[in-house]
């Protein structure tokens, strides 16, 4: 149906091997014949938690991010590691990070959220059940947690406090679930 836009691979390689990404650089023919070159990042993939606490509250992560200099509102998230299952990631994201762990876990939906330059994938899952213990953060992590509820973190949304698109993603899936107007695919 869509083979009109199809871009094949014509060469290409590895043009920075680093400790967590990949860039790549190929040439591809373009529907039309031409030939173009594309650049773009290997990821392994990854996975977001949307914690709900007893209270109804929303679990959320102050981070600084380097690549723009500040500290980020954020669900907690992190890397999946090589022959990992996402489900089981997001059980150890969710621990090393803020210290809870849950009894019950629903799938959301996967979003890729750089599609132009990446080929990243997150897979958003909803905790529910918690239970607060120490965190475990990895060496050279550091956060806050803190709590919100869903209208004050889609506020924070609404005002530009939140800008990182798997956050405002996860606070509009939180937004519809509530409302029974979307249901996990």
């Amino acid at each position: 149906m869509d083979s009109h836009l199809k871009e094949s691979r014509i060469d290409g390689g590895v043009a920075y091997d680093g400790s967590f990404l990949k860039v790549s650089h190929d040439r591809v023919t373009l529907p039309n014949g031409a030939v173009a070159t594309r650049e773009y990042i290997r990821h392994p993939g990854a996975v977001v938690i949307l914690p709900i606490l007893a209270d109804g509250r929303v679990l959320l992560e102050r981070q600084f991010r380097y690549p723009l200099g500040r500290v980020f509102i954020e669900f907690p998230a992190g890397k999946i590691d090589a022959g990992e299952e996402t489900l089981a990631c997001a059980k150890r994201e969710l621990q090393e990070e803020t210290g809870y762990t849950a009894t019950d876990w629903q799938f959301i939906s996967t979003i890729h959220n750089a599609i132009a330059y990446s080929d990243e994938h997150l897979d958003l899952f909803v905790a529910r059940g918690l239970t607060a213990g120490p965190a475990k953060l990895d060496d050279g992590e550091f956060l806050d947690t803190f709590s919100a509820s869903v209208p004050e973190l889609l506020e924070m949304v609404r005002t530009g406090k939140v800008t990182d698109v798997k956050t405002i993603i996860g606070a509009f899936w939180l937004e519809k679930l509530a409302a029974g107007s979307w249901a996990p695919g």
